[in-house]
């Protein structure tokens, strides 16, 4: 797919329908949608003559559970977002590996968890022998993603220099290292890989950020499975677990991947997050607790969903809150809590 195609008015009305869903009610998205084709037609032209240059941000924090910055974009600039996100999965998704579970079709936590309770199995060979996890973290993730180097990547499967200037919009939108700067874009005009901009971040928030942190963190996935010879590996996001029988042979792979990230992707370990657990101790991992024979919520999170649907209780969407976390209860050995939780509600709500 050339830009032309990409950026047809065809193409803008499909990532408009993609990215109303459940956002009707907002009044930025009611007042796009007052003059919908008025607004999509400037879009297109302004994607067609290049002219086109991503808005500023709105900031907020968020506790999920600790505190994140998110920065939301305009309505237009989604839409954007959608179109570029849907392309680039499609260019990328089937050149990563197997066991990368974030933000993809077919993937997510619980199969992520399911693999690495089928991991433990294998090689303790039914919890007979050691089992050995590392647990592995990168070291503020979005904020440290090297503009550069991600553009880089994106140029080395993306040839059509008007898609890489249209990505370079969106990458050059953000920056942690000069948030004051108002025209960032200016710096990646070109996208060309002989820039000497040191910008860093992509913004929580942006539907992009979601495919250019695995695209990026890809790099690191190739070298673990096909330079280190890894084969039981897996990563969520910025959290990855390699499994071995062997302590001493995990603690040899710290360096390595200490290294592979340092010079190729300008990022860093989190020095208190490389953690040794044996899997009769239990593994902490996207959200559950993995045993031997069960599998529990974290405790933290426990306290949090009575938090949340507490304060949730008699709201319009509670009810969509309640099935979600009763659906993650449901991928745990969990009977107990989830009745617990139920008779906290009809308490709630009665008293």
């Amino acid at each position: 797919m050339n830009y032309t195609e990409l950026t047809s008015i065809e193409n803008l009305f499909q990532a408009w329908n993609e990215f109303k869903l459940g956002k009707r009610n907002r009044r930025d998205v009611q007042i796009f949608e007052r003059f919908l084709e008025d607004n999509l037609f400037d879009l297109h032209e302004k994607l067609k003559n290049k002219t086109y240059r991503h808005g500023n941000y709105k900031s907020f924090f968020v506790h999920d559970p600790k505190l994140r910055h998110i920065h939301k974009a305009t309505v237009e600039d989604r839409i954007i977002h959608h179109l570029l996100y849907k392309y680039l999965y499609g260019v990328f998704d089937k050149i990563f590996i197997d066991h990368s579970y974030s933000c993809r079709l077919g993937k997510g936590t619980h199969k992520g968890v399911d693999r690495l309770d089928y991991f433990i199995r294998r090689i303790s060979r039914n919890y007979i022998q050691t089992c050995w996890v590392l647990k592995l973290d990168i070291k503020k993730y979005f904020a440290s993603v090297n503009h550069k180097v991600l553009i880089l990547l994106l140029s080395k499967k993306i040839k059509d220099k008007d898609i890489l200037w249209l990505l370079s919009q969106i990458i050059g939108s953000f920056c942690t290292c000069h948030p004051e700067q108002s025209e960032r874009y200016k710096l990646y005009s070109s996208a060309s890989p002989q820039n000497d901009c040191e910008c860093r971040g992509i913004p929580l928030g942006n539907l992009t950020s979601q495919v250019f942190a695995n695209i990026y963190m890809n790099e690191l996935d190739q070298f673990i499975k096909h330079k280190l010879k890894v084969k039981y590996y897996l990563r969520y996001a910025d959290d990855f677990i390699i499994l071995s029988i062997s302590k001493n042979d995990l603690n040899h792979l710290i360096k390595p991947i200490e290294l592979f990230l340092k010079e190729k992707l300008k990022l860093d370990l989190h020095p208190d997050k490389i953690i040794f657990r044996r899997f009769e101790w239990g593994i902490d991992f996207l959200g559950y607790l993995i045993f031997k024979h069960h599998r529990l919520p974290r405790t933290k999170t426990k306290r949090r969903i009575f938090k949340k649907l507490k304060y949730k209780v008699g709201n319009d969407n509670f009810n969509q809150s309640f099935q979600s976390y009763l659906g993650y209860l449901q991928h745990a050995n969990s009977f107990k809590l989830t009745q617990q939780l139920k008779n906290q509600i009809w308490f709630w709500e009665h008293q």
